[in-house]
């Protein structure tokens, strides 16, 4: 169970390199840990976390970049589970990248927007806006997805079937509904990482 909190940080998550845009607004408690964050990204974009991810920030306390995510064994990547994110983020430091399957390479680039009281009533982490679908999981990155967008709108394009069949009649790239955005429990995840 969470501590309570007071206070709620609002970002934009945007997945670099790709026109149009594809973006999601999220807000999540102050006591959140970049494992915690994590997840909501995870869970905002519509990826399934199957893959490694890592944060990089610039560490207020001494100023220089540090990684935060899955701990490696050199011990260079900070656990994410341990560090808070109100420790990183602030107006003064707002930006990170979050970077999701080092294989496709997916950048996010995460910009504190707000910091803003807790609502009442109102049920953390949420989202509120976005633009545009997830690509597929496991696709090839932006050169792949773009392969799939190309063939996905031609027909007699020769792998037009095969990928209609990979990503499903119902991929629209055009398509998001922040209603059908919903938020798994971290720690549940955490404990699924471990098992």
């Amino acid at each position: 169970m969470k501590k309570r909190f007071k206070r709620v940080y609002q970002f934009k998550i945007s997945l670099k390199g790709i026109r149009p845009p594809i973006w999601r607004r999220i807000q999540v408690p102050e006591n959140y840990t970049f494992w915690d964050l994590h997840v909501a990204i995870q869970d905002a974009m519509g990826w399934s976390d199957y893959h490694l991810h890592l944060f990089e920030i610039i560490d207020p306390s001494t100023g220089r970049k540090c990684e935060i995510g899955i701990p490696d064994p050199d011990g260079e990547v900070l656990p994410g589970w341990e560090q808070k994110i109100a420790d990183y983020f602030s107006m003064e430091n707002p930006e990170a990248d979050y970077i999701y399957d080092f294989g496709d390479n997916w950048e996010h680039r995460i910009k504190l927007e707000k910091i803003l009281p807790k609502e009442k009533d109102v049920k953390y982490p949420r989202c509120i806006g976005g633009r545009r679908a997830c690509p597929p999981e496991d696709c090839g990155g932006i050169w792949g997805y773009k392969e799939v967008l190309k063939a996905i709108k031609d027909p007699d394009n020769e792998r037009y079937k095969e990928i209609l069949e990979w990503v499903g009649d119902e991929f629209n790239p055009e398509h998001f509904d922040v209603n059908e955005v919903v938020f798994s429990d971290p720690d549940k995840c955490l404990k699924d990482l471990f098992r």
